[in-house]
């Protein structure tokens, strides 16, 4: 074994930045024996010194985290600090410096994960990001590497775990989105501004990744489609269950029949209880991939806390320090294919409409021949009426984005139907 220790700095020390830095120095014998050196933490960078941190060395904390990549003796520097600056900047100074990168920052992987790849292949460096998505759940690894030989189709998955908890307590005990966030907040699932996760903006990220992945093309944040879940009800929830199905946020990305284009969308979304997707509860992450020879993998665990991501982080690190002894890189980026991303208009799915309507005869046919003429096939209708008023339920057939919109757009326009009450997509199926 090389007794020169490889030097790693690491950037934040919050919740993650804390795990890791613990178990770096619990560890440390272990992590030497698996890599074949041993690993020295150089240096903490945090915004604010001063602060407890239980278990991390005080002597190595400091504010001036540029000074700390630039010393030129750091091999590896893990960032944890999230967002997109100072984290870009201080991510391609240790580039320059010859350092190798692991990162568990999703924002700035989506927006600028083509320049970032790029700029470590030219300092012959890694970037690695196990953590960026899902947690501890190992996913992009998979997608980089075991299926590297395959042709992955189609991911499919619930990527934020304070969604899931919601969705699932609103599924389960009857609670109001509302209540059920307050819940999620008070178990700290969620932020004091959920924003990021309720309005889909971190399944968003994630989806970016995971389409870029799994089908070497350049897939940014942008090109997803995203709806949050705030808009989701209790008749939505009951819908659901009606129907033998539940109500998930799913990040979809998918390759189009032909090979010519691909798709990226956030969004709730009603899926059967028969899949395994169904079964996913509480905070829980899980991601189902299709490939051509491979078949159905589904891949389920912890997506967030602190001991989940520091596990992916440290998964990276051993990875590549490996790498370095080696004289060697992993697996860099992949975007030979070059496909554009297809508008949300164009993407074909099944689709759950929910209409408040006037309760008289003929209703059900006005509405039907709108349907109709769009081109959007019903596969059922269930109707409840109420005091004058009725609940009109209806289920397509695959349709496109566009066609469902026109439909909805002609249908708001009837004088018998007073409201639109919801529209979720169908999927799984």
């Amino acid at each position: 074994m090389r007794t020169r220790p490889l030097k790693v700095a690491l950037l934040g020390c919050g919740v993650v930045g804390s795990e890791v830095a613990r178990i770096m120095t619990t560890d440390a014998a272990d992590l030497a024996a698996r890599i074949g050196a041993p690993v020295e933490l150089a240096g903490i960078a945090v915004r604010r010194a001063g602060r407890p941190r239980p278990g991390v060395p005080e002597h190595l904390i400091t504010t001036d985290a540029e000074a700390l990549v630039n010393r030129g003796d750091i091999d590896v520097v893990i960032e944890v600090v999230g967002g997109i600056e100072p984290s870009k900047g201080l991510i391609l100074s240790a580039f320059g410096q010859g350092a190798s990168v692991v990162s568990a920052n999703k924002a700035l992987l989506a927006k600028d994960g083509a320049e970032l790849h790029q700029a470590a292949a030219e300092a012959g460096v890694d970037l690695y990001y196990e953590a960026a998505v899902a947690g501890a759940i190992p996913l992009i690894r998979p997608l980089r590497e075991s299926l590297a030989g395959d042709r992955v189709n189609r991911v499919l998955g619930i990527v934020n775990g304070t969604t899931n908890f919601i969705l699932d307590k609103m599924d389960t005990t009857g609670a109001g989105y509302s209540e059920a966030l307050e819940e999620a907040t008070a178990l700290g699932y969620a932020e004091a501004d959920p924003t990021a996760d309720v309005e889909g903006f971190d399944a968003a990220a994630k989806a970016a990744i995971l389409a870029g992945i799994a089908f070497h093309t350049k897939v940014t944040a942008a090109d997803v489609y995203r709806e949050g879940l705030t808009e989701v009800t209790a008749a939505d929830i009951a819908s659901a269950k009606q129907m033998g199905c539940v109500v998930k946020l799913l990040a979809i990305c998918e390759r189009a029949a032909d090979g010519e284009s691909v798709t990226a969308r956030v969004h709730p979304a009603m899926i059967p209880l028969s899949h395994p997707l169904a079964s996913v509860r509480e905070a829980y992450n899980a991601v189902f991939v299709e490939a051509e020879a491979a078949g159905r993998l589904m891949f389920y665990g912890p997506g967030a806390g602190g001991a989940p991501t520091a596990s992916a982080v440290l998964g990276d690190l051993v990875a590549v320090c490996r790498n370095k002894l080696n004289g060697s890189t992993g697996p860099g980026d992949s975007v030979y294919t070059r496909l554009p991303a297809k508008p949300m208009d164009e993407v074909v799915t099944r689709y759950h409409v929910s209409l408040d309507v006037d309760d008289r005869a003929g209703v059900l046919a006005q509405v039907a021949s709108v349907f109709a003429e769009h081109g959007v096939s019903i596969d059922t209708v269930r109707q409840q009426g109420r005091d004058g008023d009725a609940s009109l339920v209806v289920v397509t057939h695959r349709a496109t984005d566009a066609a469902l919109s026109a439909t909805v757009e002609k249908i708001r326009a009837l004088d018998s139907v007073r409201d639109v009450a919801s529209i979720m997509r169908v999927e799984g199926e």
